[in-house]
């Protein structure tokens, strides 16, 4: 069989006309039916080829998909460059007439009309003068080796934030040569990287703060190794990794990281949460997100939990779990139940949450409206990014206790484990057992009290109409009241439907109960609902 020497199994490599198509080396030689010699090239992202490394029934290799696998020509694939030739191509070479024709745009009559950069020049002559370089970003150049003994340090001796997004680089010993050659380096970006998991020889890192490692292939068993050359990582991002277990490597919980702030581990496959709990003695964690995992609930643990967790370790050890935890970003998980929800109000420092696409937090699946969350998590200032005002927590709450009350149980414990904060608000707001509707003029007894509703159409078909308010019973049904709007807004001939617009919620909310009043559903005084029309 003839061999190439130009290409090594395993080496990474990217297509000589696409340095964003990346992939590695599977196989050198021969391919039946075909003369000389094949690349066999398993592409990073699926579909990016063929076929799975198989051929007229003959197998080659093994791809990670049925379409990243292709035979090429040694001379359509780029083995790659030295950082420095590729800090050179990004930031030396001087923009084509082709590149300055494709800047532009299009004018009121649809004329192409060429853009001007201001001082470009002065900004290029800064950018060339690498000693003056701060920040780099170098991502899908074909970056594969540091280049020759401190060339790095001569040409950016003040680099602060280099960016390697998806590039070639494979070996850990690259990355702490890299490093070593640039004290002052502060972040470090390799994400779209396929490392190897032999982590060896890697120096202490000592400068660097902000590392991220999406979708580069490491696991948890790296992280722990990584730990020891990182003494002052604040910030750590891994998503993208296929990590579905954490395994400390010296005791039960993760030890180390004192300066860690930040962990990012959105889009993995984490889907137990004892595996978060390995994380609670992470003493100066602020941030965690787990976005787009496969949590199905989370808890707070209690404390004979805590003392199985620390496993016997010496008080001076542990800490309250998650102490200093401010932020949790749960998006995109499958969380369906309420313990869940009210298990966040544990979490000693939690103000920031993330409960958007999970089937808990969207009414379309039976979940909780917007206000119904805010009154349930008692010290949460910010709710699926965004802010909650301290107007928007007293409607919410005060709604949530009507709503409550409107289908109040008999049995007090019931009601003490289905809606814990309820009788806290109830005595906090002063509402009464008769049911009152609290309005700008303070508590007002059902009997004597009318919500004041503001309704708008939104039907297209109809075109603008002036936005109405109206006073309108706390026990008005919603079908009651698309009745009433058919009359207000003369709509007679359409299937209407309702909608209820809410402070701080990107959506409105559906009002799909026709037998539900405005009391059930937790509508309060001065509150906005959409008349649209059916599609």
């Amino acid at each position: 069989m003839e061999q190439s020497s130009s290409f090594t199994l395993g080496q990474r490599v990217h297509s000589s006309t696409d340095p964003r198509r990346v992939g590695t080396v599977k196989y050198v030689g021969d391919v039946e039916g075909h003369l000389g010699t094949w690349v066999g090239v398993d592409w990073d992202r699926e579909g990016d080829g063929k076929h799975d490394g198989s051929i007229n029934g003959v197998r080659y290799f093994q791809a990670r998909f049925q379409n990243s696998a292709s035979f090429v020509r040694a001379h359509n694939l780029s083995p790659g460059i030295s950082l420095l030739e590729a800090l050179k191509l990004r930031y030396q070479s001087h923009s084509t007439k082709q590149d300055e024709d494709e800047m532009y745009v299009l004018s009121a009559s649809n004329k192409r009309v060429s853009v001007q950069l201001l001082g470009k020049d002065k900004i290029q002559d800064k950018l060339s003068r690498f000693e003056e370089l701060k920040s780099a970003s170098i991502s899908y150049l074909g970056v594969t080796t540091p280049g020759g003994p401190d060339e790095i340090r001569a040409a950016v001796p003040n680099l602060m934030e280099l960016d390697l997004t998806g590039n070639l680089i494979l070996d850990w010993k690259d990355v702490g040569t890299i490093c070593e050659q640039l004290p002052h380096l502060v972040a470090l970006n390799l994400s779209n990287n396929l490392m190897i998991q032999n982590i060896t020889g890697l120096p202490l890192l000592k400068g660097i703060r902000v590392l991220v490692l999406n979708n580069t292939g490491i696991n948890w068993s790296q992280v722990e190794i990584l730990e020891h050359s990182l003494p002052v990582i604040e910030e750590l991002h891994l998503m993208g990794n296929n990590i579905s277990t954490i395994k400390p490597t010296s005791s039960s919980n993760v030890r180390g990281f004192d300066s860690l702030q930040l962990l990012n581990l959105e889009d993995n496959c984490l889907a137990e949460w004892n595996e978060i709990l390995k994380l609670s003695q992470l003493k100066s964690l602020e941030q965690l997100y787990l976005n787009k995992n496969k949590f199905t609930c989370i808890f707070y643990p209690d404390k004979n939990m805590i003392q199985e967790l620390l496993n016997h370790e010496s008080s001076e050890e542990s800490c309250l779990p998650f102490q200093n935890l401010r932020c949790l970003l749960l998006g995109s998980n499958k969380i369906s139940d309420l313990a869940s929800i009210d298990s966040l109000n544990s979490f000693p420092k939690l103000i920031d949450i993330r409960l958007s696409d999970n089937p808990i937090a969207d009414p379309g699946r039976g979940g909780l409206p917007r206000f119904v969350l805010i009154a349930r998590l008692a010290k949460v200032e910010m709710l699926n990014g965004s802010e909650i005002s301290a107007r928007e927590r007293k409607e919410s709450e005060i709604r949530y206790v009507r709503l409550v009350m409107s289908k109040l149980l008999d049995n007090p414990e019931e009601i003490k484990q289905l809606h814990p904060r309820f009788v806290e608000l109830k005595n906090f707001y002063g509402i009464e057992d008769e049911r009152p509707l609290v309005g700008a003029a303070g508590p007002q007894k059902m009997a004597s009290g009318l919500l004041s509703i503001t309704l708008k159409c939104v039907a297209l078909s109809v075109g603008e109409k002036l936005p109405l308010t109206k006073k309108l019973p706390a026990t008005t049904t919603v079908g009651k009241l698309k009745a009433l709007c058919e009359s207000f807004f003369k709509l007679k001939s359409l299937k209407l439907k309702l909608f209820l617009q809410e402070e701080g919620s990107p959506l409105p909310m559906l009002l799909d109960d026709e037998m539900a009043s405005l009391m059930d559903i937790g509508i309060g005084n001065e509150s906005t609902i959409l008349v649209d029309e059916e599609s």
